[in-house]
């Protein structure tokens, strides 16, 4: 049991699994600080602080100044702001990661691409680039 366990854990998916987790986490941590350091500070300035968290209505018809009071209270209510303020979250963080996907995919060199195969002119099977008769129709592809 021992011997298939350090099997399973030392599988090359497991270890790829692993190390993405780890990296996705740090991205993570990486993208939540730029959006709640850098962004959300400007964007408050912009929108003079504008707070959507404390935007509610109260179910039971009551009036309450605040959402604490309403909590308070254990009146039910519907916290659309708190709605509100999660979707301008989730579009700033989409931007901020195409933009980041965006500088990544502009610094990584494509890898060239190499031919392997090339197209029989009789029977359009692909063969292997340095044969000289196709497999397939068996014609002569030396031209």
């Amino acid at each position: 049991m021992l011997k298939e366990f350090k099997k399973f854990i030392l599988r090359g998916n497991m270890i790829d699994l692993a190390v993405g987790i780890i990296i996705g986490t740090a991205f993570t941590a990486l993208v939540n600080s730029l959006v709640n350091d850098v962004i959300m500070p400007v964007l408050s300035l912009l929108t003079n602080k504008i707070d959507f968290t404390n935007l509610f209505i109260s179910l039971d018809g009551t009036h309450y100044d605040t959402l604490q009071k309403a909590i308070d209270e254990e009146a039910a209510v519907i916290k659309y702001g708190s709605f509100i303020s999660g979707m301008l979250s989730f579009v700033i963080m989409a931007f901020v990661v195409f933009m980041m996907v965006k500088v990544i995919n502009k610094i990584r060199k494509p890898e060239p691409i190499i031919i392997t195969t090339k197209q029989c002119p009789y029977c359009f099977s692909d063969v292997n680039i340095a044969a000289t008769r196709c497999p397939f129709c068996t014609s002569d592809l030396v031209e």
